[in-house]
């Protein structure tokens, strides 16, 4: 069976090699994927291939213009939020060609509609403007929070 599932807290010692290896500088440790699987189980997701991890999706509520810290423990969610933020998607290699992502993005879109919010958050990385503006994002003015090499995108559904 291949495709994305529910996140489970074996899957962390995965999710945080994904993250070295896709991320680079941008990577977080175990704990943080574990605390926000922790706080907010519905936005958490494992991409495998017959039990192989090619992929991990971590979203979450959340309120305010700057993304939550990078490699922080967030200790809760918080209340009210006001849009819901995408805080990582990443898929390895082998998964290209798949359609994970396109997926990814109809989860995320799906758990944004249930959750009451109609703007998506997400702080692009390493070049990956490219591929959110093909789903619709667009650029906030004020930026990412994450450096030079990041910017800051929102879709409204």
């Amino acid at each position: 069976m291949s495709g994305w599932r529910s996140m489970r807290a074996e899957d962390l010692a995965s999710v945080a090699m994904m993250s070295d290896g896709v991320h680079g500088s941008y990577t977080e440790r175990a704990e943080v994927y574990g605390e926000r699987l922790a706080l907010y189980p519905p936005g958490c997701f494992l991409f495998d291939r017959d039990g192989q991890a090619l992929g991990y999706l971590v979203s979450h509520p959340w309120r305010g213009t700057q993304p939550p810290v990078l490699d922080r423990l967030m200790e809760a969610l918080p209340i009210p939020a006001d849009h819901y933020y995408l805080h990582d998607l990443a898929l390895l290699p082998e998964s290209r060609g798949s359609g994970a992502a396109q997926v990814a993005v109809k989860i995320v879109l799906d758990q944004a509609r249930a959750a009451g919010f109609n703007r998506i958050a997400l702080t692009a990385v390493n070049g990956a403007d490219a591929f959110w503006r093909r789903q619709g994002f667009t650029s906030v003015v004020d930026g990412g929070g994450y450096g030079q090499d990041s910017l800051a995108m929102e879709l409204l559904i």
